[in-house]
C-alpha cells in the first residue's frame, strides 16, 4: 500500500519509537502512584518528555506542559479552561471541528460571541481581516495553523503580534503542523499552543499536549486522581497536576518523548523540506490534467504538505475507493470535519480527495500516486 493518508495520523513509525512503546509496556508502573522502581521509572520519562516538549516548542515552563491523548482533548483543555462568559472570540473558517464544537457549546452554554475570518475561493484567509474583528471585549483568537484540507498555512507569528499588542491570548491548533515546521511560542506570541503525537510528530496514537506560555488561569477539564494531595476536595492548583487528572498514557508518552528525540536528530526543517517537495512534486504532476480541480493556495506561501483535489463531477468517496482498490493507494476522503472550509471552496457535496505526504514517503510513491490520478481523470467521458 502507498499511504498517503499522513494528515490523518502518520502509520510508519521511526523503530526508535517502537522500540520505546515496546520497552515501556514491560517495565512502566504508574506514575506519581508508588515509590517502587517502576512507578519512579515512568515518572522520570514523563518529567523528561515534558522537559524535551517544552524545548521542542519553546515554551518557557516545561512545567505548564501539559499531556493529552490528543491535539481536541488539548483544544478542549484550553477553550472551556480559558474562556470566559460573554467574552469575545475570533476564529476562522479554516477549524477543524475540535475548534469549531467547543467554541459552539461555549456559545450556547456560556454566551462566548465568535467572529470568523471569512475564507476565499483558495481556502485562504487574510491577516488584515484579523484586525477588523478586533473589539474592546476580545478575549482570544483561536485558530488553526495550517487547514486539515488544503494545507494553506496562517502567519502565524503575525497574528501573534496582533494579539500581544492587543491584550488577547493566542491559542493554535498545531494538528498539523507539530513536527513538521519550526514552532517557536516566544517568538510567535502564541499563549496556547495545541499539538497531537501522532501525526507529523510521528509518535503513537493517543499523546497530544497543552503547552501554556506565561502567566494563563486554565480551569482544570476534568478533575480526579492525581497522586498528589489527595485529602483535597478539589484539583491541585500547580501546573501541570491542575491539567492532567487520572492515569498518563505512560506508554505513548515514551513513545512521544522518542519521537522528539528523531525528530531533533534529522531536524524538523529537514522533514518540512522534504515533505514539501513531495507536495510539489506531485501537485506540479497533476495540476495540468483535464477535469482534476485542486484546493489551495500553491503560489509560494508556506503551506502543509496536503494537496486536495477533485476529478470531474465524481463524489470524493468514488475516486478514493478506487485508488485504494485498483492502485493500493491511500487516501482522505470527505468532509475532513472541516465543514466551514467546504462551504467557502463550494465542495459540501462533492467533498475532497486529500492528499497528505509524510517523511516516511518516496518520489516513486507520489508519481505513482499522479499517474492514478491521471488515469481516473482519463476514464472519464
Amino acid at each position: 500500500m502507498i499511504y498517503l493518508d499522513n494528515a490523518a495520523t502518520t502509520m510508519k513509525k521511526p523503530q526508535c519509537v517502537i522500540d520505546a512503546v515496546v520497552s515501556a509496556m514491560t517495565t512502566f508502573g504508574n506514575a506519581s502512584r508508588g515509590a517502587h522502581e517502576s512507578a519512579l521509572t515512568t515518572s522520570r520519562v514523563i518529567y523528561q518528555a515534558r522537559k524535551k516538549v517544552a524545548t521542542f516548542f519553546n515554551c518557557p515552563k516545561s512545567e505548564q506542559v501539559a499531556f493529552t491523548c490528543n491535539s481536541t482533548e488539548a483544544l478542549n483543555i484550553a477553550i472551556f479552561g480559558a474562556l470566559r462568559e460573554g467574552d469575545h472570540v475570533i476564529t476562522t473558517e479554516l477549524e477543524h471541528n475540535s475548534v469549531l464544537r467547543p467554541l459552539f457549546r461555549m456559545a450556547s452554554e456560556k454566551g462566548i460571541r465568535i467572529d470568523f475570518v471569512k475564507a476565499d475561493r483558495n481556502g485562504s484567509v487574510r491577516c488584515e481581516d484579523f484586525y477588523a474583528l478586533f473589539r474592546p471585549d476580545t478575549r482570544a483568537v483561536v485558530c488553526t495553523h495550517a487547514s486539515n484540507l488544503t494545507g494553506n498555512r496562517l502567519d502565524i507569528a503575525r497574528i501573534g503580534a496582533l494579539c500581544d499588542k492587543r491584550g488577547a491570548l493566542l491559542i493554535v491548533d498545531a494538528s498539523q503542523t507539530a513536527g513538521a515546521t519550526p514552532i517557536d511560542m516566544e517568538a510567535m506570541k502564541i499563549s496556547i499552543l495545541c499539538f497531537t503525537g501522532h501525526k507529523s510528530m510521528m509518535a503513537p496514537q493517543g499523546t497530544g499536549g497543552i503547552c501554556i506560555r506565561g502567566d494563563i488561569d486554565v480551569r482544570p477539564f476534568k478533575t480526579g486522581g492525581t497522586g498528589v494531595q489527595s485529602f483535597l476536595r478539589t484539583q491541585p492548583e500547580e501546573y501541570p497536576t491542575r491539567l492532567e487528572a487520572g492515569t498518563l498514557n505512560g506508554h505513548g508518552i515514551a513513545g512521544l518523548s522518542a519521537a522528539v528525540d528523531y525528530l531533533n536528530e534529522v531536524g524538523v526543517s529537514a522533514v518540512e523540506e522534504k515533505e514539501t517537495g513531495l507536495m510539489r512534486r506531485f501537485y506540479e504532476a497533476v495540476v495540468s490534467v483535464p477535469k482534476v480541480k485542486i484546493y489551495g493556495d500553491y503560489s509560494g506561501n508556506p503551506r502543509s504538505p496536503i494537496v486536495a483535489l477533485n476529478i470531474g463531477t465524481l463524489d470524493s468517496a468514488i475516486v478514493a475507493d478506487e485508488l485504494a482498490t485498483s492502485y493500493g493507494i491511500a487516501t482522505r476522503a470527505g468532509a475532513h470535519c472541516a465543514p466551514l472550509m467546504h462551504k467557502a471552496l463550494g465542495t459540501e457535496e462533492q467533498g475532497a480527495v486529500r492528499f497528505s505526504f509524510g517523511w516516511f514517503n518516496t518520489e516513486s510513491e507520489v508519481d505513482e500516486a499522479a499517474r492514478a490520478v491521471r488515469e481516473i481523470a482519463q476514464s472519464i467521458e
